[in-house]
């Protein structure tokens, strides 16, 4: 394969796991609910039974995500990851409490009591859900960053990215970068309800609950989501054309308006795959909420959830757009070719690729299994 071709893509590796991690932030969701039900009540349990044996699976899905981020594509890694350390120490932040609230919630001689691990991990459910949407959300409005790679050469400080003084304290505030983070904190709460309904199937007090928490949330979700599409279909953005050498130069960028509107058009299948899953996530949500006794809805969901998020990728990152555009210099934004590894580190890490599809089995047998032994 050649260097655009494989740039291509492991942008397409990025966006599948992607569309996985936010389908999973799921358990973040649930946590969200553990302070609103009574202290080792029924309900309780029942939900730290059913995310308890989950919340591994998400971690582990952000862990590596990062990871692909950082071998691909390098110098988003070192100038999203080392400018904006704000945002992402706070996101690394609540996802050690969840982890510590999971390890030391129930165990004998706790000092601390349960309600204070529930407390912790609500704040990972609200802070990871609502942060790792703003990240996302760079991703189309932009941030305050410059890259000069002639300052490699600096023997003193060879930094290549330089970011805005506050550290990605800006992007947290940002109204547009919060209407789509709280998009995705919601979408996480809506989902964790349908994987309640799932995981207790009884048709009891409990089923009940989730399926008003379906509703409620879904309501909020999908008004942040249609001001968060109406911001992306009339936003401006940068394009560029490649000129086809070896090192991935550009040789200009432009402002073109819709910019990621006209991408859609230009790429009907991020549309289909889009449209698709919006319509499967309003099934999800509609029947759910109004049947008497539906419980499949997290699949239906979760599978759209994937597409969507696949499609905001895509159109994130192909077509000739910046995937991350700068605010503070046109000229430093980065695309999928300025910013990968090399053409021998992305074909060696091709070849370890190509386990995905095993990981993934084993990650839905895990799941079958955990599932069989909570029941």
């Amino acid at each position: 394969m050649g260097l655009e071709s494989l740039q291509i893509y492991w942008w397409l590796l990025i966006s599948i796991l992607g569309a996985l991690l936010v389908f999973l932030l799921f358990v973040q969701g649930g946590q969200t609910f553990l302070l609103s039900v009574s202290d080792n009540s029924e309900a309780s349990r029942r939900m730290i039974g059913s995310f308890g044996h989950k919340w591994e699976l998400s971690f582990t899905t952000l862990v590596v995500f990062g990871g692909a981020f950082f071998a691909s594509f390098p110098l988003f890694y070192s100038t999203s990851f080392g400018g904006a350390y704000w945002l992402w120490m706070l996101i690394l932040i609540s996802f050690v409490l969840q982890a510590v609230s999971y390890e030391f919630r129930a165990k004998k001689g706790n000092l601390y009591g349960t309600r204070t691990y529930d407390t912790f991990l609500f704040i990972n459910g609200c802070v990871g859900c609502v942060l790792l949407g703003v990240a996302v959300s760079m991703f189309f409005f932009g941030a305050e960053f410059t890259v000069s790679k002639g300052n490699l050469l600096d023997t003193i400080a060879p930094v290549i990215s330089t970011w805005a003084p506050s550290h990605g304290f800006e992007a947290i505030f940002y109204w547009k970068n919060l209407i789509l983070g709280f998009a995705v904190l919601f979408l996480a709460r809506t989902q964790a309800a349908l994987y309640l309904m799932n995981n207790n199937k009884q048709d009891d007090a409990f089923f009940r609950a989730n399926r008003r928490r379906v509703l409620v949330n879904a309501v909020v979700f999908l008004i942040f989501f249609l001001l968060f599409v109406g911001l992306l279909l009339t936003a401006d953005s940068l394009e560029t054309t490649f000129d086809g050498s070896i090192d991935g130069r550009q040789s200009e960028f432009t402002v073109r308006e819709f910019k990621y509107f006209f991408n859609f058009i230009d790429m009907p299948w991020a549309l289909a795959s889009f449209l698709v899953g919006v319509v499967m996530v309003l099934y999800a949500i509609i029947r759910s909420a109004f049947a008497s006794h539906w419980t499949s809805g997290i699949w239906w969901s979760g599978i759209g959830t994937v597409l969507v998020v696949l499609a905001l990728f895509w159109v994130a990152g192909y077509n000739n757009t910046p995937y991350y555009p700068s605010l503070a210099d046109p000229s430093s934004s980065l695309t999928i070719f300025n910013s990968s590894s090399s053409h021998f580190t992305l074909t060696c890490m091709s070849w370890v690729s190509v386990i995905i599809p095993f990981v993934l089995a084993y990650i839905a047998y895990a799941w079958y299994a955990m599932d069989r032994k909570h029941h």
